[in-house]
């Protein structure tokens, strides 16, 4: 694997899922170096003149007016990283952890932020190490950056003065949960002491809210991928019709997203026997509409995509230093432009998954699947004795509920803070947060349409062997069946959904698709 070289410029949304969960290394650019190093100088002048300069030598938020002494920057910076290190909650996910700590090593690396290239440099050790930060999931509001979260990732590495282990925070390292203290010792890190301006720049920006984007962007990428294989297959299980997949159809509406699902489905059934076999005129929405709403899904991942590629790649703490050393106060902290798009992901994979649901509804109920055994069991005679396919649409729809409650936007809510200084916060984390969620359960309602549509599948060719399916579809039929065979009983479905899911995560399932 190649290793990931940051610069502040050019990181991708690749690069932090190589990094977070397949453990590429990873090296500061000499470019980098010496950007930091120019805008750490300019700190030391600020400081030097004893000019009052917000978050270099002054109070944060209510207290920015109340000048700081010099000698008391170090203390400064400690305190910030203490006394906002209060997150609570469920522990965040270590590849979230490591997403986060690449993201906010390549911010500093930009250069506007005033810290020694030590600080980045431990930022890097900790991910070529593999230590990874306890760090509580809740407790942001996106605004002023994820100061919570980011605080009880500094502790780990910072110190204070007494180096006080009770004051490290916690760390895994070689799968031990140990003090922050410890786990640096053991992996051989030293712990930095910070200077001025550096706890500002550690926990100033919405780094963790945009780490959890940028592994939601690529989880939907191969999510709806595997939507249109999962479509493919019920279409052809239910002898739907191809009329509403024609390339006119389409361009004449002239959305990206709409004419690339329905080619992608002319492709992954071209040869199909199945298609258009029961004769009907037109299908349900489901089917005929699948384009229209999966579609969008894909134009909404564009935009998104773009939003969260130029954050990781953004200078967001306060203030920032520019040439000839001017320090400039505004907001780039603010989580605003992160919480939207989460919350426009979290709304269009949650119709992704509310789709799919319809479909499986459709594959198992007899009066709707076209002449197949209700829920999908062996066969007729087995009805009553035997469940079928029953209880997985109702997990399909516990989900696809949940779904929708947790997509209801989070950006649009806002409290405010540090007496009215910060009067409106973006709520970026939490909806990060939730856009995970509905990925996770999308993930597993499109794994429970593709494993009924494969049973429909076997019931279907049983009912006429000489039925051929089309071309990608066989190929993802395979595939499924090569690791869950089919059972014709009742038997224990969850572990074999779960199987279907991995396919569909480790990307497997739509490792043959073009489009």
């Amino acid at each position: 694997m190649k290793q990931i070289i940051i610069d502040g410029q050019s990181l991708k949304i690749e690069d932090v899922i190589s990094v977070a969960r397949h453990g590429a290394k990873v090296a500061l650019a000499e470019s980098a170096k010496e950007a930091i190093r120019e805008s750490r100088h300019w700190v030391e002048q600020i400081v030097s003149r004893g000019e009052p300069v917000y978050g270099i030598n002054t109070g944060f938020g209510i207290f920015a007016d109340y000048q700081i002494p010099s000698e008391d920057s170090a203390q400064l910076s400690r305190n910030l990283i203490l006394s906002h290190a209060v997150g609570t909650g469920s522990t965040l996910d270590d590849e979230i952890v490591r997403a986060a700590i690449l993201v906010r090593a390549n911010t500093l690396a930009k250069g506007f932020s005033g810290v020694r290239v030590d600080v980045v440099e431990t930022l890097i050790a900790l991910l070529n190490k593999n230590v990874v930060p306890v760090v509580p999931s809740q407790g942001s509001l996106g605004s002023s950056g994820d100061l919570a979260p980011l605080s009880h990732l500094a502790l780990v590495f910072t110190r204070g003065e007494k180096d006080d282990e009770k004051e490290s925070g916690q760390a895994v390292f070689e799968g031990e949960v140990l003090t922050g203290k410890e786990a640096m010792r053991r992996a051989g890190i030293k712990r930095i002491l910070l200077g001025s301006k550096e706890g500002l720049a550690l926990n100033n920006g919405a780094t963790f809210s945009a780490a959890i984007g940028a592994l939601a962007v690529h989880d939907a990428e191969t999510l709806l991928n595997a939507g249109e294989v999962s479509l493919s297959m019920t279409l052809e299980a239910v002898m739907g019709c191809s009329a509403a997949f024609d390339e006119r159809l389409h361009q004449a509406r002239g959305h990206d997203g709409q004419t690339r699902v329905a080619k992608s489905v002319r492709e992954l059934t071209d040869g199909s026997s199945l298609i258009n076999a029961y004769g009907r005129v037109q299908d349900a929405y489901s089917l005929r509409c699948a384009p229209q709403v999966q579609g969008v899904a894909w134009d909404t991942l564009d935009f998104v995509k773009k939003i969260i590629e130029t954050e990781i790649n953004a200078a967001t703490d306060n203030p920032l230093l520019f040439s000839p050393g001017v320090a400039v106060s505004g907001g780039n902290f603010h989580g605003e432009p992160v919480g939207v798009v989460m919350d426009f992901l979290s709304i269009v994979m949650s119709e992704v998954a509310s789709i799919s649901e319809r479909r499986v509804f459709r594959l198992t109920d007899g009066h709707l699947n076209a002449d197949l055994p209700p829920m999908l069991v062996d066969r007729l005679s087995a009805a009553g004795l035997n469940s079928g396919l029953m209880m997985p649409q109702y997990t399909a729809a516990s989900l696809v509920l949940e779904n929708q409650t947790l997509a209801s936007p989070d950006s649009v809510r806002s409290l405010p803070t540090s007496a009215e200084q910060e009067d409106h916060n973006a709520n970026a984390m939490t909806a990060a947060r939730h856009t995970r969620e509905i990925i996770a359960n999308t993930a597993h309602v499109l794994a429970i349409e593709l494993y009924t549509a494969a049973r429909a599948l076997d019931l279907r060719l049983r009912q006429d062997p000489d039925l051929v399916l089309g071309k990608g579809t066989g190929k993802a039929y395979t595939l499924i069946r090569e690791d869950v065979p089919y059972q014709a009983g009742d038997a224990w479905w969850s572990p074999e959904i779960d199987e279907v899911k991995n396919l569909v995560l480790n990307e497997r399932l739509t490792s043959f698709k073009t489009i």
